[in-house]
C-alpha cells in the first residue's frame, strides 16, 4: 500500500527499468525517472537540480537533508523517492514567494544571522515551518526539543533559537 493507501501495483518504468516517477515538489509537478533505490535527496539533488537538500550523515541523524512532506519534517536521505508520489514535497526552494519576498521563518533567520556556513540553514528553515505550523507559540524549550534532530557544526544554536522565537511573531496567524 502507499502512503495514500493505494495498492502498489506495476509501475511504469523506461528502457534501462527506472521507475517513471510523479513527484509534486514546491507546488509543482515534476516526472523524474529514478532505481528503487533512490532516495528523495538524491532525486531532488540529481534529478531536479534541488539542492537546497543537503547530506550530512546520510542516516537521517543531522537535519541538512530535512524536506517537508505533506507538512511534516522528514529526512529525505531515508526516504525511498518511489513512496513520494501523491505526496506534498516543500524544500527550502518552495519558501520564497514567486515575486522572491523571503518566507517569515527565512526572513527572521536573515534578521538575526541565525547561520554561519549556512549548511544546516535549509533544514533548521523547514522544521521551523513545520513547528510554527504545528503549534504558533512554542516555548524556548519546545522549540530545543522540536528542532533537536538538527545538528549545526557552527554552534548557532543560540541564534537559531531566538529567530525561530521571533518569526512566530511574523507569522500571519499570531496578528
Amino acid at each position: 500500500m502507499t502512503s495514500n493507501g493505494e495498492p502498489i501495483g506495476p509501475r511504469p518504468v523506461d528502457d534501462e527499468g527506472r521507475l517513471v516517477l510523479t513527484l509534486r515538489v514546491n507546488g509543482a509537478e515534476h516526472r523524474v525517472r529514478a532505481r528503487t533505490h533512490h532516495t528523495l535527496l538524491e532525486v531532488l539533488r540529481d534529478r531536479l537540480k534541488l539542492i537546497g537538500a543537503r547530506e550530512g550523515c546520510g542516516v537521517g541523524m543531522c537535519g541538512a537533508c530535512t524536506v517537508l512532506v505533506d507538512g511534516k519534517p522528514v529526512s529525505s536521505c531515508l526516504l525511498l523517492a518511489a513512496l513520494c508520489e501523491g505526496r506534498e514535497l516543500l524544500t527550502v526552494k518552495g519558501l520564497e514567494s514567486a515575486d522572491g519576498e523571503l518566507d517569515p521563518v527565512q526572513q527572521s533567520f536573515a534578521d538575526h544571522t541565525a547561520f554561519q556556513c549556512s549548511y544546516c540553514t535549509p533544514g533548521f528553515l523547514l522544521a521551523t515551518k513545520a513547528l510554527l505550523a504545528e503549534d504558533p507559540d512554542p516555548s524556548a524549550e519546545e522549540v530545543k526539543e522540536y528542532l533537536a534532530g538538527n545538528l549545526c557544526r557552527c554552534g548557532s544554536y543560540v541564534k537559531i533559537l531566538d529567530a525561530v522565537l521571533a518569526a512566530k511573531q511574523r507569522l500571519p496567524q499570531q496578528r
